[in-house]
């Protein structure tokens, strides 16, 4: 066992003129103007978010920010809303909601309090946690066998903080090798520039059987830190209440159910952890 692991004023001639702040447009307000929304998706965080084969956005978060926006559609009134996919990255995502770029983020951003400083989160999509890939054969027996190793880890994540506090508490000197994707991460691990891959358990698994041999790999038995997901917006009550609107009814209906066995259900039985997110997160209407 190795880890349990964000005054405006004017002088008049004579007197002080105070111009009132304007309140910025809502997101809401610019769906419906422009009757487009603008969504950001991973190219390579599956299963997630990610591209397939014909080029085109799949996965699970994308599969609830479809169901999203045609609820918005439906609430705004919109005949015909036009959905602008916006490729982002574990880097990118943060910058790309600030400027406008995309309205909702649906990958698998772990909410922390330091982003909702920041950020608006819906309600949890997932709940994970981060652990380690190995080389077939490589996994250690223990901590100590880590000490000095390098680890890759794609960069702006929360799994990148995490390593830095493990490597501190433990003591394991670990060298991190940074990377933009977690493809590029998977070639490090094959190409022994790293003796571990660390990302979120169901990352990592997802993306061992897409490299075509699963086997290949092997998984460490923990996790070592607590992954909340939820959709990443910019600060906006009202949009975070029509994408959880949204959220709660599919988890209230059941209907949560045939998507997460689509995108999950080769991984196995879903854990206590994610059923119990389901049931706490399907909030009367």
């Amino acid at each position: 066992m190795i880890f349990r692991t964000l005054i405006a004023a004017g002088v008049a001639a004579s007197f002080l003129v105070s111009i009132p702040a304007v309140a910025e447009e809502s997101t809401l307000a610019k769906i419906k103007q422009t009757s487009t929304i603008k969504l950001g998706y991973r190219e390579n965080s599956p299963p997630f978010s990610f591209l397939s084969d014909d080029k085109k956005p799949q996965g699970y978060s994308v599969d609830l920010c479809t169901l999203v926006a045609r609820d918005i559609a439906r609430q705004l009134g919109i005949a015909k809303l036009e959905v602008t996919w916006v490729a982002v990255s574990a880097q990118s995502r943060f910058d790309a909601l600030k400027k406008g770029e995309i309205d909702i983020e649906c990958g698998n951003s772990t909410q922390t309090l330091s982003r909702r400083a920041d950020f608006d989160f819906s309600l949890m999509t997932f709940v994970d946690g981060a652990s380690l890939l190995f080389r077939s054969g490589d996994n250690p027996k223990s901590s100590e066998d880590l000490k000095g190793k390098t680890v890759v880890v794609v960069a702006g994540t929360t799994t990148e903080a995490t390593m830095d506090k493990l490597s501190a508490a433990d003591k394991l000197d670990l060298r991190l090798l940074k990377v933009t994707g977690h493809k590029e991460a998977l070639a490090a691990l094959q190409d022994k520039k790293a003796m571990a891959y660390a990302a979120d358990r169901t990352v990592l698994i997802t993306t061992a059987l897409l490299s075509g041999d699963g086997k290949s790999y092997a998984l460490a038995d923990n996790q070592f830190s607590y992954e909340p997901y939820g959709l990443m917006m910019r600060r906006d009550a009202d949009l975070r209440l029509a994408t959880d609107r949204t959220l709660a009814q599919l988890y209230r209906s059941g209907e949560i159910g045939p998507i997460m066995q689509h995108w999950f259900g080769a991984l196995g039985k879903p854990g206590d952890a994610l059923a119990v997110m389901v049931l706490l997160n399907g909030l009367p209407e």
